[in-house]
This record gives C-alpha cells, structure tokens and sequence, in this order.
C-alpha cells in the first residue's frame, strides 16, 4: 500500500512540475492545448448525448412524459376533490371494528402424543 502512494505521489509532482516549466516556457501553446482538449470532450459528450437520446426513441419517451403529466394532473384532481368532500361532512368517521379477530379457546400447554421410532 505504501508503494502505490509512493507512485502515486511522484507521478502527481512531475506532472505538477511538467505544467509549470510548460506554464513558464510556453504559456500559449499551453492554452491552446487547453482549449482543444476542452473541445474534443465537449464534442465527445454531445456525440454521446445524441446517441443516447437517439437509442431511447423519442417517440415513447414523449408518450412517457405526457402520460406523467396526466397522471400527476388525475392524482390532484382527486386530492382536491377528497379534500372538498371532507370540508362537508357533518359527522366524523368510525374507527373500523376488530371483531374480525378471535381468540382460540384450548389447551395449549399440553404437549401432542407423538408415536416414537
């Protein structure tokens, strides 16, 4: 582990002291490589972003966002249709009942009588 940050460190010093005679020497050739290796990524990443949105179908992904859209416009139409009703109630809702659970009677303690093998 100390060995790879050994590595590590020197490779970041030369390059660090590689920019600055570079800096120091030719300041303009360094901007210009600069700027064309911030272009050639930019071209990169749209070159990317066209592939990507081209694979994904425009189509279905216009369907998607408009079916989206009128599912959150339902969602709160309903909310403030409930939230209406509501204001009108005169009397409040009953808790539902537990009648529904039971307990079963017997003897629990008693052990069942198994045959032995």
């Amino acid at each position: 582990m100390k060995v790879r940050n050994w590595i590590v460190s020197g490779i970041f010093i030369f390059a660090v002291i590689g920019l600055g005679s570079y800096l120091i020497n030719n300041p303009i050739g360094l901007f210009k490589q600069l700027l064309f290796m911030g272009a050639a990524v930019a071209a990169v990443f749209i070159i990317y972003r066209i592939w990507t949105n081209r694979s994904q179908g425009g189509r279905e992904k216009n369907a998607f966002a408009k079916a989206a859209k009128q599912s959150k416009l339902r969602a709160k139409k309903r909310k403030s249709a409930t939230q209406s009703t509501n204001h009108f109630r005169s009397r409040p809702l009953r808790k539902r009942s537990t009648a529904h659970l039971t307990v079963i009677e017997g003897k629990k303690s008693k052990k069942k009588d198994r045959a032995i093998f």
